[in-house]
């Protein structure tokens, strides 16, 4: 018998004086009941290693801006500018790769390499919050790893979208990448056409790693969550003053601050302030009227701060609504604005829009 068979059987023989009887008793690899063995590739140096209570204190959050270069390569100039001005004027982390940053239009390889340039420039002054959830859990996992293996200090991770799951499903997910480190969740039914529902969450709330979630679904939502001791930013920018002060949550993940970030600031630090919230709110409204980041590219071309390159499938706002944010800007101060140059309207000509890239 050959030794491969020899290996893999145990053989008896029964004792001396009666007939033999060959017995075999299959064992199997240690690798067959272990089906699923996975180990999180995680670092416990000091200098990469953030805690989800440092999360938690954060306020004013901004879903920053990819710019690009007219070949449709990131516009990292461009890019430190913008980190710059956030930092300057108060932000305490940014959403790197999220939906305003058009992390559904980069390949994995981007994306990271953007986390890591955002970490290796701006994290000792701003937090790094990788946006590396996916629909796929292998993809998610991946790139997370890889999002902390390059410094990032905490993950946003959306639910599996499109081809939905079920309740545990969604937990499971979750549950995968919650082990490697500060995790934001972030629920936006209206992109993923399916809620995370408050049970969920209360399942996932015994994580020490849960800093807590971007909620989108409404005030009533954001009070049940901080009621029961949880951590909760709006993803809502209509909704964040009265989110902040009236309904508990810590503060915002906000796309208006890329344009007003020391307003969004004072909104988030100085006690109630109706009044700043009603100057404001033309502006929101108007960089939500089409899904965003139309709005907000549309808006950052305008003033001057970033190339006017989109990536398709985003094309600019029309003529008649960029004439529109140029008297929004007047009405605010420019000074509120970000950047230097004044407001343009530009013409229909002056953008670059690329199906490859």
């Amino acid at each position: 018998m050959s030794s491969s068979v020899i290996g893999r059987c145990h053989f008896g023989v029964e004792a001396a004086g009666t007939k033999s009887r060959r017995t075999a008793v299959w064992r199997s690899p240690r690798a067959a009941v272990i089906p699923s063995f996975h180990l999180p590739m995680r670092s416990y140096e000091v200098k990469n290693r953030t805690f989800a209570e440092d999360i938690k204190a954060l306020r004013l959050i901004t879903a920053i801006k990819t710019p690009y270069l007219p070949d449709g390569r990131f516009d990292l100039e461009a890019y430190d500018a913008l980190l710059n001005l956030q930092i300057e004027n108060g932000a305490e982390g940014v959403i790197v790769g999220g939906t305003t940053g058009e992390g559904q239009l980069m390949s994995w390889d981007e994306h990271i390499m953007l986390i890591g340039h955002t970490v290796n420039c701006f994290g000792g002054s701003i937090k790094v919050i990788g946006n590396t959830g996916s629909n796929s859990t292998r993809e998610a996992i991946h790139a997370t790893e890889q999002g902390f293996a390059v410094g990032m200090h905490a993950a946003l991770h959306i639910n599996p979208y499109y081809g939905k799951t079920s309740i545990e499903g969604m937990i499971s997910h979750f549950e995968s990448v919650l082990p490697m480190g500060p995790t934001i969740i972030y629920n936006v039914p209206s992109r993923t056409g399916q809620d995370i529902p408050p049970r969920v969450i209360q399942t996932l709330a015994g994580s020490p790693n849960l800093a807590g979630v971007k909620e989108c679904v409404g005030n009533d939502r954001v009070k049940q969550y901080t009621s029961n001791g949880l951590v909760v930013w709006s993803g809502n920018d209509d909704e964040c003053h009265d989110s902040r002060w009236d309904h508990g949550a810590a503060g915002v993940i906000s796309v208006t601050s890329n344009l007003v970030p020391g307003l969004m600031r004072e909104l988030m630090f100085g006690g109630k302030n109706p009044a700043l919230n009603s100057k404001i709110m033309p502006l929101v409204e108007w960089l939500f009227h089409e899904p965003n980041p139309i709005a907000l590219n549309t808006a950052l071309a305008q003033l001057g701060v970033v190339r006017p390159v989109f990536r398709l499938p985003y094309v600019p706002l029309t003529r008649a609504k960029r004439e529109v944010f140029v008297k929004i800007v007047k009405e605010i101060g420019r000074e509120n604005f970000i950047g230097e140059r004044d407001v343009q309207v530009l013409d229909d000509d002056d953008f670059v829009l690329l199906g490859r890239y």
